[in-house]
């Protein structure tokens, strides 16, 4: 099989799935053929992502959701499967960012609200998530946590969002031995810097300046890189493929970036 076609039909659910990456996913995965319930606590832009799944003949729902919230995440999980019959999958992607600051500068406040989403979200969504699976008895049931190249490697500045970031990667690994028996992938996206709403209307100039410095091919990735990833590991091309951390970050996560004179660069011409 060399297709996606494995995927029709198939239930998910994407939270986060408003803007960014989350909307990239969803977006290709009902492109894809997928039934995809469309989480995010901004209802206003959450519903019109699945308007614009449907204008391209998708089938999705919209759901909303505060992911730190035991309440929410429940109901999601019993409006998908009210509304499809099933659960297949879930992609925990939302998230949100700290301010860049030493670890002894961030308040009590700051770490629990950012933990709250960016880690307790995701145990939420697999803990809830995956009963659903096991009781659909999915032949082929995923979940994708999309963590962050924070997850794999420090970031000075970023005490909270790495330590966060570091416990889905954690999550993913330990629940990928327990449902491996049950058929059921488990797997983290681990995301360098992608050009999605975070850069706000930064001009393009700073944009490429930033890409030069964080990316070794100087570009920015863009947010269906990641989604055709997130459907992949959905497909039963990846059925093989559980417990992993992958990184979508044009090899930033592979080493050192050291300037380097060709004694040939006229290969180049």
């Amino acid at each position: 099989m060399t297709d996606f076609t494995s995927v029709q039909n198939k239930v998910a659910i994407v939270t986060g799935a408003s803007d960014g990456l989350g909307k990239a996913i969803a977006m290709c995965y009902a492109e894809n053929g997928m039934k995809v319930i469309v989480s995010d606590i901004n209802a206003e832009k959450g519903s019109k992502v699945v308007e614009e799944i449907k204008a391209t003949g998708g089938e999705a729902s919209f759901f909303q959701t505060d992911v730190s919230q035991e309440e929410d995440v429940r109901a999601m999980i019993d409006f998908a499967i009210e509304t499809y019959g099933r659960l297949d999958g879930i992609v925990n992607n939302a998230g949100i960012s700290a301010e860049s600051r030493p670890t002894h500068e961030y308040s009590i406040s700051e770490f629990d609200r950012l933990t709250s989403i960016d880690l307790k979200g995701v145990f939420l969504g697999m803990k809830f998530g995956i009963e659903a699976i096991l009781k659909s008895k999915s032949p082929s049931g995923f979940v994708v946590n999309v963590a962050s190249l924070a997850g794999l490697l420090g970031n000075s500045s970023m005490a909270i969002y790495t330590s966060a970031k570091h416990g889905v990667v954690g999550l993913t690994k330990s629940a990928a031995l327990d449902y491996a028996p049950y058929n059921i992938t488990v797997n983290a996206i681990c995301p360098g810097t992608i050009k999605t709403s975070i850069w706000g209307d930064a001009p393009e100039e700073v944009i490429q300046q930033y890409a030069k410095l964080l990316s070794p091919n100087g570009r920015l990735g863009d947010p269906t890189e990641v989604a055709h990833l997130a459907l992949f590991l959905a497909s039963d091309l990846a059925r093989y493929i559980s417990g992993s951390a992958i990184t979508v970050d044009a090899g930033s996560s592979a080493g050192k970036l050291t300037p380097t004179q060709w004694s040939h660069p006229e290969i180049l011409e």
